[in-house]
């Protein structure tokens, strides 16, 4: 109980510090507009990869990559797919994901809650429904024969040893942070910076590792809330564990430590997201984290730690699914912004025309061009980031 707990407060203040927990920062790197959570994310997500294949080698922990979420639709990763891409979808529509969520509600964030309200949503739903129509086929049944038929780890997939994909796979992501660096120059809002904030997340992992040798991940937490809620009803057996909601506990209460150490900390910016759009995304974020076996800490720091295939899948259909809803909502935007500009400029001109109906003047219309700017910047999905 304890481990869990002290994992989790690391890991809530290492997020709270860097500040990308805050819902407008989430929204505007799904439409790529804001690059501190992927900066974060790599520096994280690199280093990790180093100290656990360390601790791995020192004989401290013994991890097998992570399985295949599998579904048995149309290949072994097809809940790794599928479910990436509804967890992306949940952190753009909620603007959190299965971790952040914690720090939010610590924080004090107003759309934090009824995200979380929304994710617990979710693992009812998982649990009472979902798992079951699925069957075990979430989880292979035999773990040693899927392991020889499909390759789990990326050393294993490339057909080469394993100092040599973990040497690729740091290259291309100490490349693509050094390129995101360069042309983005990503700052933080938060008390560390960017890079700061991930050697924060890389030494909860550590924290993780020692206190109860095991990695981070919080999306179980979620599907456990639903174990118990069937245990209750008499639906289901008594959890074995409840280990992930402690983690989730210690991560809210390390968030709200930071905020108490640091009132800047507890200045965030209110993005417009209502209640009925915050419950949908975490109802999204806890359904497809499941499906896909993992969350963004689980497989995006952890699973590719592991050099999980898997994880690597899962993370890009997450980016995917992310993109997808934002550029969708983005070009939605747009239209609402142009018809309406366009109706008050066809009312503009019928005013002026049974005003002045024996004239050839146009009505000075130059007004309206700041008016449809307005409408559209009303209608945004996004509030504008200030310079």
């Amino acid at each position: 109980m304890l481990g869990p707990l002290v994992s989790g407060a690391a890991f809530g203040a290492a997020l709270a510090a860097t500040a990308i927990h805050q819902p407008d920062i989430i929204i505007a790197q799904m439409s790529f507009r804001n690059w501190q959570m992927v900066t974060t994310f790599l520096t994280a997500s690199a280093t990790s990869t180093l100290l656990v294949n360390l601790f791995q080698r020192l004989g401290f922990i013994h991890l097998p990559p992570r399985h295949y979420s599998t579904l048995g639709l149309f290949g072994p990763p097809d809940g790794n797919i599928i479910g990436g891409l509804l967890l992306g979808a949940g952190l753009t529509i909620s603007g959190s994901c299965p971790g952040t969520v914690f720090v939010q509600v610590g924080g004090g964030i107003r759309s934090g809650f009824y995200t979380l309200g929304g994710a617990i949503l979710g693992g009812l739903i998982w649990s009472a429904f979902l798992r079951p129509t699925f069957g075990g086929r979430t989880r292979p049944t035999n773990e040693a024969t899927v392991a020889k038929s499909e390759p789990l780890s990326l050393d294993e997939w490339i057909g080469t040893d394993r100092s040599t994909a973990l040497v690729a796979v740091e290259t291309l992501l100490s490349s693509i942070l050094a390129a995101i660096i360069y042309l983005a120059s990503p700052q933080s809002d938060g008390l560390a910076g960017p890079v700061t904030g991930g050697l924060l997340v890389a030494g909860a992992q550590v924290v993780s590792i020692v206190t109860r040798k095991s990695l981070l991940g919080t999306s179980s937490a979620f599907e456990e809330v639903g174990d118990y809620f069937m245990w209750v009803i008499g639906r289901g057996v008594r959890p074995k564990s409840y280990n992930t909601i402690a983690l989730a506990a210690g991560m809210a209460a390390g968030a709200f430590l930071v905020s108490l150490a640091s009132p800047s900390a507890r200045v965030v910016p209110e993005t417009a997201i209502d209640p009925t759009r915050a419950v949908l995304g975490g109802s999204l974020l806890a359904i497809g984290s499941r499906m896909a076996g993992g969350c963004t800490s689980g497989h995006g720091i952890s699973g590719i730690s592991l050099l999980s295939v898997s994880s690597f899948v899962t993370v890009a259909a997450m980016f995917a699914g992310g993109a997808g809803v934002a550029a969708e909502a983005l070009a939605s935007e747009t239209n609402i912004g142009r018809s309406l500009y366009y109706v008050a400029l066809s009312h503009r001109r019928s005013i002026a025309s049974s005003l002045s109906p024996k004239t050839n003047d146009e009505p000075d219309l130059s007004c309206l061009y700041n008016e449809r700017n307005e409408l559209v910047n009303q209608t945004s999905y996004c509030p504008p980031q200030e310079e």
